[in-house]
């Protein structure tokens, strides 16, 4: 089986607003994401790319408009109706744009909360429960040494290390859809290539993966499919080299000489 022909969870947008003093920053009207194995949200800053993946995740709330997650069994539920926490536990994760960990914590102490139990979440009972380390210790273990992370018990001090260190927190849950807000912005080139492969691989296990990513490269080797966005609409959806050709795209985006 290829990783097209995994059935996966789609999110569908349908009728989505969101103006900020008057100013639309998104109007979708309906939108799939998560038919392909990879997708990509491309567009100029202030296109409404990350204010969408907020409004996914409902950490900005829509004006209007509902957001839905239809997963392989023809079941659905209404995102847009649901905490970040309710939507995790229906596999829908999202890493951070904005760089934070937990200050002071140990890396393999971050891990094992990404991968607890709610019932587990508190430090006290996650320690006492050894039973969520076992289980993950090794996927942990794995995950740590391929980003370089060789001492768990260290905490992570740099702003890299903390962006990847999100990053294998998602990866962790084995979601049903990913959504990933810039995973490669700052990352030196071999660390992003190693997050390059971290993702082909989860995507050939069956999450849906969508990118937010202003490094072309990314978007055009990793994507089986680009929506492109500007002004807050959705512009055109196609395959990366017919989005990268297309004269809108040039002309808003990628300026003379990228066709």
């Amino acid at each position: 089986m290829t990783p097209s022909d995994f059935p996966r969870s789609e999110i569908r947008i349908s009728g989505a607003k969101k103006s900020y003093a008057g100013r639309m920053v998104v109007d979708v009207d309906e939108l799939v994401l998560g038919r392909h194995p990879v997708e990509g949200l491309l567009g100029p800053n202030g296109a409404g790319k990350t204010t969408l993946m907020r409004m996914i995740m409902h950490s900005i709330p829509l004006d209007e408009g509902t957001i839905t997650l239809h997963k392989p069994d023809r079941s659905s539920v209404v995102l847009s109706e649901m905490s970040t926490d309710e939507m995790v536990s229906h596999g829908v994760v999202k890493s951070t744009q904005v760089i934070s960990d937990f200050e002071q914590l140990p890396i393999l102490d971050s891990m094992l909360l990404a991968v607890a139990s709610a019932r587990d979440e508190s430090p006290f009972r996650l320690w006492a429960e050894r039973s969520v380390a076992a289980s993950h210790a090794d996927e942990i273990r794995h995950q740590l040494d391929y980003f370089g992370f060789r001492d768990p018990f260290a905490v992570a001090g740099s702003a890299g290390d903390k962006k990847l260190l999100d990053i294998v927190r998602c990866l962790l849950l084995k979601p049903a859809v990913l959504l990933l807000d810039e995973p490669t912005a700052g990352l030196p080139d071999d660390v992003t290539r190693k997050v390059m492969t971290a993702i082909k691989q989860i995507a050939a296990e069956g999450t849906s993966v969508v990118i937010v990513e202003h490094d072309l490269d990314v978007i055009w080797e990793l994507c089986d499919e680009v929506t492109f966005m500007a002004e807050g609409r959705v512009l055109m959806k196609s395959d990366p080299a017919t989005i990268r050709a297309h004269p809108a795209v040039v002309e808003k985006y990628l300026g003379a000489g990228h066709a």
